[in-house]
């Protein structure tokens, strides 16, 4: 398993940008699909985007497409989020995953019993 800190959550205005940070402990990252989970009070967490474990494939939720972008630097040990134009709906706390496969992050089948990880995750507010 990876150990995960997420970094970067702020009050933003709507319209604004921000970029996560997820930074993981140990030398198998490069192994590890990674993924982006939020949860707004009183919701379900849901997925956000998921990355390959290369970093070739991506993949995100309709109500995020175009806006954010996610990334790895597999040399730093570190996914990122980029976040553009955000609205206040995006309003959540955000959760950084780690799964062997990039079906299981997208799935959101992430289980430490299985290899898998979540971060303690990072609050970002989008104001109106």
């Amino acid at each position: 398993q990876v150990q995960l800190v997420e970094s970067g959550g702020a009050l933003v205005q709507a319209g604004g940008s921000l970029r996560l940070s997820c930074a993981a402990s140990g030398r198998t990252f490069s192994s590890y699909s990674m993924g982006w989970f939020r949860q707004a009070p009183g919701k379900e967490r849901e997925f956000v985007a998921a990355i390959s474990s290369s970093g070739y494939r991506t993949y995100y939720a309709d109500s995020v497409k175009g806006r954010f972008t996610i990334s790895r630097d597999n040399a730093k040990n570190t996914v990122y989020l980029q976040m553009n134009s955000l609205k206040p709906e995006d309003t959540a706390h955000y959760y950084c995953a780690a799964a062997q496969t990039f079906g299981t992050v997208v799935g959101g089948r992430i289980d430490p019993e299985n290899g898998g990880s979540w971060g303690q995750g990072t609050q970002v507010t989008v104001s109106s």
